[in-house]
């Protein structure tokens, strides 16, 4: 298809390249569902827009000029994007939370084999590993309703998920969030990787050995510590150098 560069402003440009980007990581990292499960992000400027992805389009071929401007009844807003299909069940999850929270700007979606196995668990994420302690009393969870079609699901969606940035979807997957690109991406990367760890330990069949809630507390408030808005920003950095020789496609 050809390039919107031209068609919107800079600040969305831009912002469509980063969302792009995500779109390829998230494909790199093997968090994907064949065309199903999406990512947005806010339009800079633009109260009441975020992007998301064409439905149809497999993540590891995302470009910013596939990605699609909605407001939060689901409407395309630009002539340009006319024609291109938008998950209905995106629309509401995502929706819900842009609406809600204004402090975040980017909600990743994901259905691994992992996150959904511990979706299903009925303790849900346990404190057993760094990554999962990450979470510790900062992770919500939302009951399965069936696919997320109904914009009535969203009102609850939204009580759900609180003040946190993660949340399980019961036996359906993972939501995490954050006021940037790079914060989302790195709630979504340790999120899934304790999901990860989670199964491999309980696939054990041994006890499992589980940190004292001090130590589970002081974990948890070191990965909010002075500092780690840099540590996220160089995580975010060195993940896009893996796929820097494919900037000039996902940025077109």
């Amino acid at each position: 298809m050809s390039s919107l560069q031209q068609q919107v402003s800079a600040n969305e440009w831009a912002a469509r390249c980063q969302l792009a980007a995500l779109y390829r990581l998230i494909a790199y990292y093997r968090m994907t569902d064949l065309i199903d499960t999406h990512i947005s992000l806010r339009v800079p400027n633009e109260e009441g827009h975020f992007l998301i992805n064409q439905y149809g389009i497999p993540f590891e071929k995302m470009t910013a000029s596939h990605l699609v401007k909605i407001d939060y009844d689901g409407n395309i807003i630009d002539e340009h994007d006319q024609g291109k299909m938008v998950n209905v069940a995106g629309f509401v999850i995502h929706s819900a939370i842009h609406s809600a929270r204004q402090d975040l700007h980017c909600v990743i979606h994901t259905h691994t084999a992992d996150g959904i196995a511990v979706s299903a668990q009925k303790q849900g994420l346990l404190p057993i590993s760094q990554h999962a302690l990450k979470f510790y009393n900062k992770i919500s969870y939302h009951d399965y309703e069936g696919v997320a079609l109904l914009t009535e699901e969203r009102e609850r969606l939204v009580q759900d998920f609180g003040q946190n940035r993660v949340m399980i979807l019961r036996n359906h997957g993972l939501l995490a969030a954050g006021d940037s690109v790079q914060r989302a991406f790195h709630e979504i990367y340790f999120l899934e990787r304790a999901c990860q760890a989670q199964i491999k330990a309980l696939a054990g069949g041994c006890e499992l050995n589980i940190p004292s809630q001090q130590v589970c507390e002081h974990t948890s408030a070191q990965f909010e510590s002075k500092g780690i808005e840099r540590i996220i920003a160089n995580a975010w950095h060195a993940a896009l150098s893996l796929i820097e020789q494919q900037k000039e496609e996902y940025c077109s």
